[in-house]
């Protein structure tokens, strides 16, 4: 698990690629090193990765093809700057909010506007993935933890201050970039949940509707 508070910013120093997905290298200049252990989770850009080779200044993990397909990596290339997150210990500050690392989809930026000392993003995401995304909610864009501020249909706004834009790679950003998109992992949940009781409702014979005529509800 991941709070989506960004440790380092590291850069792609290897792709290799594979008929069933890929190796990657990552630099990882400012991350420390010094604690991580083969087999450990490192979010690069928001996709938790597990570190299969290692030394005090970059480490290697393998990327599937789900995650090709369903992410930026598939996109990526060499010396591309990445958001470097190592997984959070039970004894640590959680600083941002609940970040698993797995990525739901892509999101476009559409506008990018400064206002004051700080800079407005809008968003857009899939159809499939506007659901999830609620004023004042939390998503993880590229793996760092923001907050949204408002929605409009399935584009959303997000307001990043100073120090946000100067230790991501936010900053980098412009109209018709590509991020990885992490919703709320509670909405998620709480959506298979209530799919899960529908179902169940719907094999019982139990409805909304009979409850309602029969004055339970």
């Amino acid at each position: 698990m991941f709070t989506g508070i960004i440790e380092a910013v590291g850069r792609i120093k290897a792709i290799h690629r594979q008929a069933n997905g890929a190796r990657i290298e990552i630099d990882t200049q400012g991350l420390d090193m010094s604690d991580v252990n083969l087999g450990d989770s490192i979010a690069t850009n928001g996709i938790c990765l597990t570190v299969v080779a290692f030394s005090n200044v970059s480490f290697s993990a393998d990327v599937s093809m789900e995650t090709l397909e369903r992410t930026g990596f598939g996109h990526y290339q060499t010396g591309q700057r990445v958001n470097l997150e190592k997984a959070m210990q039970a004894t640590a500050r959680f600083g941002g909010h609940i970040v698993s690392g797995h990525i739901d989809g892509v999101a476009k930026v559409v506008s990018v506007t400064e206002r004051g000392n700080a800079w407005e993003y809008w968003l857009q995401v899939d159809s499939s993935l506007k659901r999830y995304i609620a004023e004042k909610g939390s998503v993880t864009i590229d793996g760092v933890s923001l907050t949204v501020n408002s929605v409009d249909n399935d584009t959303f706004r997000l307001t990043i201050v100073p120090h946000t834009r100067a230790e991501t790679i936010i900053a980098s950003y412009s109209v018709g970039h590509w991020v990885n998109l992490e919703v709320d992992v509670v909405a998620r949940y709480l959506e298979r949940l209530l799919q899960c009781r529908e179902q169940q409702d719907q094999s019982s014979g139990i409805s909304e509707s009979l409850l309602r005529k029969s004055g339970f509800i």
